[in-house]
């Protein structure tokens, strides 16, 4: 049976955290604060961090930011090879410049989604994640049509697969389906959760690890209910999945950002404001998040 466990050798698997960026009031960022974070996190049960993905607010930050979000959180994890940052760029070239300094800090592996800043076709996509690879760092693609309007189909990721370029997906369609085209058109390509409230579905299906959110709050909970999953113990994993799903489904939302750092202030942790375009959440959207958060905690999940 494939391993969904973490290791040095393939530091992709496992619980790697999207981690939240703490800001000041000023907005600026608190690099202690997120260095307690990713101790914290690792601490409780969690294999690793992902730094400037979607959740760390990477496309509001300066290259300098950028950079030194990364250094932090390896330096706070303790093993670079638990940190998977994201190197998204509008160019290839600079998605390249992003993992080469994600190598040169020490990092195991990367998170990558295909071009964006059009509906870029196969040749497109093929050739940014080859420009990518040329880092040296393993690549993890990034599937996330509902957002880039690119569709890392089955088909597409069992060519960057076989191209060399990729070593895992995050899957976040929510088709769960995909989930066995993926394992009959490329065995040997890691499939990563995704989304938090498809996790008890793909790690059935046969994911490996998970991409994850709402560990950032309740990182303990979190960690057993993937483990759980992952070993086929439903007795465990259903009921768990139950009493969180409504919080779950927060992380596949368009305000997931601000919704999961409410959650994290709700338990005690710095979730703290968003950059703009993001703001606050306010009214129905924000009661929601806040008795989803309420009723985790009720139930005893940490």
């Amino acid at each position: 049976m494939t391993s969904s466990s973490w290791t040095s050798t393939r530091p992709w698997r496992g619980i790697m955290v999207a981690t939240a960026l703490p800001l000041r009031d000023d907005l600026s960022v608190d690099y202690d604060a997120y260095a307690e974070h990713v101790a914290w996190l690792i601490e409780n049960g969690c294999d690793g961090v992902v730094p400037n993905g979607s959740l760390g607010e990477y496309q509001t930050l300066t290259d300098e930011e950028r950079a030194r979000v990364v250094r932090t959180a390896v330096e706070a994890a303790g093993d670079g090879a638990r940190v998977m940052p994201g190197v998204a760029a509008y160019g290839s070239a600079g998605a390249r410049r992003w993992a080469e300094q994600a190598a040169e800090a020490g990092c195991g592996s990367v998170l990558l989604l295909p071009p964006n800043a059009y509906r870029a076709d196969e040749q497109a996509v093929r050739a940014h994640y080859a420009e990518t690879a040329q880092a040296g760092v393993p690549v993890v693609a990034y599937n996330n049509p509902l957002d880039t309007k690119v569709d890392l189909t089955p088909a597409l990721l069992a060519t960057l697969h076989g191209d060399g370029h990729i070593v895992a997906v995050k899957e976040f369609t929510g088709d769960v389906r995909r989930a066995y085209e993926i394992a009959e058109l490329a065995p040997e390509l890691d499939l990563l959760i995704g989304a938090d409230d498809v996790l008890l579905e793909l790690a059935l299906a046969g994911a490996v690890g998970w991409i994850a959110g709402y560990p950032n709050a309740f990182p303990a909970t979190c960690a057993e209910l993937y483990h759980a999953a992952v070993t086929g113990d439903l007795d465990t994993a259903l009921p768990l999945y139950t009493s969180l799903h409504s919080l779950l489904r927060w992380d596949s939302k368009t305000e997931f950002v601000q919704s999961i750092k409410l959650s994290m202030d709700i338990t005690g942790r710095r979730g703290g404001p968003t950059r703009p375009p993001r703001f606050p959440l306010t009214g129905a959207v924000e009661a929601g998040v806040r008795a989803a958060t309420e009723k985790a905690v009720a139930d005893g999940h940490h």
